[in-house]
């Protein structure tokens, strides 16, 4: 039987118990960039708690997502200095124009939206990023046009492969 990731990282908590339950899902979710039903189940049978447990508690915490990341994961900071500029809105703006929820990835597979205590960018809120790329002073109206950005670089990549 070949070992996969999540096998490996399970051997390296051999007795595993209840308490490390985090630090294995977090190597899982390092690991695969989310958290799959299969992989909660695995984890399960390793630690001996079942699945609605290993659930209860990955969803309790914000850092872990159940969905792998979009091509383009837009983080949205939420932070004091982004919420007062109006970063609400610019989340309300992504929800809506992707059709998606914070947490969650488009069908296509194209962009994820990921709801951020604070990205560290106070000077020039409302930030939100794009794969790591700030935008500054982004409003509800540039929405829009990031995501026409975004679909541009795939359309002219796959021209130029």
């Amino acid at each position: 039987m070949i070992a996969t990731g999540i096998d490996t990282i399970l051997e390296r908590y051999p007795n595993a118990q209840r308490n490390d339950l985090i630090p294995i899902l977090q190597e899982v979710q390092d690991q695969e960039g989310y958290l799959s039903r299969d992989a909660m189940i695995r984890i399960g049978r390793h630690i001996g708690l079942p699945v609605s447990k290993i659930y209860g508690v990955a969803t309790f915490y914000n850092q872990f997502r159940f969905q792998p990341k979009g091509r383009f994961n837009i983080q949205v900071c939420r932070g004091t200095a982004c919420h007062v500029k109006g970063s609400h809105g610019v989340l309300e703006a992504l929800k809506r124009t992707l059709n998606i929820a914070a947490g969650e990835t488009t069908r296509d597979g194209l962009f994820s939206i990921e709801v951020v205590a604070c990205i560290g960018a106070c000077g020039l809120a409302p930030v939100i990023a794009v794969n790591g790329e700030f935008h500054a002073g982004v409003t509800p109206e540039k929405v829009s046009t990031i995501i026409k950005q975004c679909k541009k670089e795939v359309v002219s990549h796959a021209e130029t492969n």
